[in-house]
């Protein structure tokens, strides 16, 4: 690993002004994934910071216990279960993140000898003995003892990139069995760093420098100790870009790159609600109904199992996406020499003539804009979503002081999602209903615990 940790250590961290990485913020990084004891399928986080990277894989957790899993009680998994699904979920993310099979995926795990666990149990033997003992490849702990949740003491930032190996494994096959003999490192100490280094050399830090909007900012912030959204995208949909629209965008003559595609899981975040940002249709309406949601400062995950939210495109969504993408500002109109364009693009009649006639109908005192509304009723009127009035849904956060009582469990609650505001209804402004009306404005939520569960 010696010839890559610099170029990783750069990526990651960044070049911190005091020309070293801040022992605390390093150590909130060095848990493992560690399951709740209170919710069989919740992963725990310890301190703040690697929500980054624990929360993206927690709704994939999700994605594989709701939707690929027949059980019915979806709540509780065995151990060798929970072995099982959150090696699937890892090389679900890892698969994704990778730029051409031809290169391989990359596997970073303790050298041989070196896991904090041998380290203990070797701690009373001399130096050579100890690089002389057999330890598995899975540095497994020894029987009885449980994983470590964060690093053994003396693991500090320089030796832990010391005792890094890589290793390459070129089939989907050959990944998965490789990612599920590495479960007791993945759950162990520094299981979340692992992982991460792992991604981002599946991935290839060249690819990911070309994708980041500013190559100077780090993927963890250095005073904080936050992930940037480039590392939650990355780890969402495979792709280090800065931002949450679809597509790419020009600013200036420059080039700003966005989501491509329609992602497996969601992406809302309460700076929509701010109007800092716009979250895109790809993140916005996602395979599954699983929604990682960002607050100014943590992550956490809505869910249900209610599919028909996130039924394919409708063709009213796919119009409504469409003319937006020509209109970046979210002004909620074009001018009306782009109409013939969106209509080219949605497949609609866009003869001159024609355009014409709907140019006068959609701008009848010639202000030369096109409005959303108007566009969509005159095009795709009277479009049932198909989604239920009211349907079950669950609210995730890792954090143990975020929880109620200190217990990592989700929250259950009823949304009811209305097109239209009913006073009858109405529920508290919450931050979570806040960032949930970004996709649905009309959204109710009413939860069984007495208060609304928190973001941070």
């Amino acid at each position: 690993m010696s010839d890559l940790n610099k170029e990783l250590v750069d990526l990651v961290w960044g070049r911190p002004t005091s020309g070293a990485v801040s022992a605390s913020i390093f150590r909130r990084w060095t848990q493992g994934f560690v399951f709740s004891e209170n919710e069989h399928t919740a992963l725990e986080q310890f301190e703040g910071g690697p929500c980054a990277v624990i929360v993206p894989v927690q709704a994939f957790l999700l994605k594989t216990i709701l939707f690929n899993r027949e059980t019915s009680n979806w709540r509780h998994m065995t151990e060798e279960e929970q072995k099982t699904i959150l090696c699937s979920a890892l090389s679900e993310i890892l698969e994704s993140a990778c730029s051409s099979t031809s290169t391989g995926f990359c596997l970073v795990s303790w050298a041989k000898g070196q896991s904090p666990q041998s380290h203990a149990h070797t701690k009373a033997q001399t130096q050579s003995q100890a690089q002389d003992m057999p330890v598995p490849e899975s540095s497994q702990p020894l029987e009885g003892q449980q994983p470590t949740a964060l690093a053994a003491e003396d693991l500090g930032f320089e030796r832990f990139h010391s005792v890094l190996q890589k290793r390459v494994v070129m089939s989907v096959s050959d990944l998965q069995a490789e990612v599920l003999s590495l479960f007791h490192t993945w759950r162990g100490c520094c299981g979340v760093l692992l992982f991460l280094y792992s991604v981002i050399l599946t991935k290839g830090i060249e690819n990911i420098r070309n994708e980041i909007q500013d190559t100077m900012e780090p993927l963890i912030d250095p005073v904080h100790g936050h992930g940037s959204q480039s590392l939650v995208n990355l780890l969402i949909t495979g792709h280090a870009v800065s931002n949450v629209w679809d597509g790419d965008r020009e600013c200036s003559g420059m080039k700003l790159h966005g989501i491509h595609k329609q992602a497996s899981v969601g992406f809302l975040t309460l700076m929509e609600s701010l109007h800092y940002c716009k979250v895109g249709a790809f993140l916005k309406s996602p395979k599954f109904p699983i929604w990682i949601i960002g607050s100014e400062t943590h992550l956490s995950v809505f869910f249900t199992k209610e599919l028909t939210l996130v039924g394919p495109e409708c063709p009213s969504e796919q119009a409504r996406r469409v003319f937006q993408s020509f209109d970046p500002e979210d002004n909620g109109f074009i001018p009306d020499s782009l109409l013939q364009e969106v209509m080219k693009a949605l497949d609609l009649v866009s003869e001159p003539e024609y355009v014409n006639l709907v140019k006068n109908k959609l701008d009848p005192e010639n202000l030369g804009i096109i409005l959303l509304g108007p566009f969509l009723l005159e095009f795709f009127p009277d479009q049932d979503s198909g989604i239920p009035d009211s349907f079950p849904v669950y609210h995730y956060n890792g954090l143990k002081q975020s929880n109620h009582n200190e217990r990592v469990e989700y929250v259950e609650g009823t949304a009811l999602v209305l097109g239209f505001e009913d006073p009858m209804v109405r529920t508290d402004d919450t931050p979570v209903k806040r960032c949930l009306q970004t996709k649905w404005p009309y959204i109710e939520l009413l939860w069984t615990t007495e208060r609304s569960p928190s973001l941070n």
